[in-house]
């Protein structure tokens, strides 16, 4: 089934080690606000930290009520990290078997470029238009969210 794709690009001050320290504190996540009717993060706790960050489990609660499990599946905080979004609950676990989210970076002059990109696997070729709406999205918030990080700044409204 062919996934829906995006991807999100911004400058950020802090060098690529710094931007990846912060994906590990999950005390940040609520900065996450989401985008219109797509909620913001509630709560994000680690259920599974390993030594090499690698296979460590995220279980995060949404605004909305409904939970998810993200696992760090690639960490090379110079340049890449990848999370896998898995045991989505309804109404999500109807639609999708994952969403995979990778962060790009690249040392530019004033700090490091990210690329933020996003596949989201659809769970029935009918569910693949739905998660193509939420991709809409999930892309404003991403690209909030991205700005957020950049200016310090944090969003309280969708």
């Amino acid at each position: 089934m062919k996934p829906v794709t995006f991807s999100c690009t911004d400058t950020l001050p802090q060098p690529p080690e710094a931007i990846a320290d912060q994906i590990l504190d999950v005390d940040r996540w609520k900065d996450f606000h989401g985008y219109g009717p797509l909620p913001g993060i509630r709560s994000a706790e680690f259920t599974l930290r390993t030594p090499q960050v690698i296979g460590s489990r995220i279980r995060v609660t949404n605004t909305d009520g409904s939970t998810h499990t993200e696992e760090i599946v690639e960490w090379n905080p110079a340049t890449r990290l990848r999370l896998d979004m898995v045991d989505f609950s309804p109404p999500l676990s109807r639609l999708a078997t994952r969403f995979e989210e990778a962060w790009t970076f690249e040392r530019v002059a004033v700090g490091t470029r990210v690329v933020r990109s996003f596949t989201l696997h659809p769970r029935s070729a009918a569910a693949r238009p739905v998660l193509w709406l939420i991709s809409l999205l999930l892309r404003r918030a991403i690209a909030r969210n991205l700005a957020e990080i950049r200016t310090g700044y944090v969003a309280t409204t969708g």
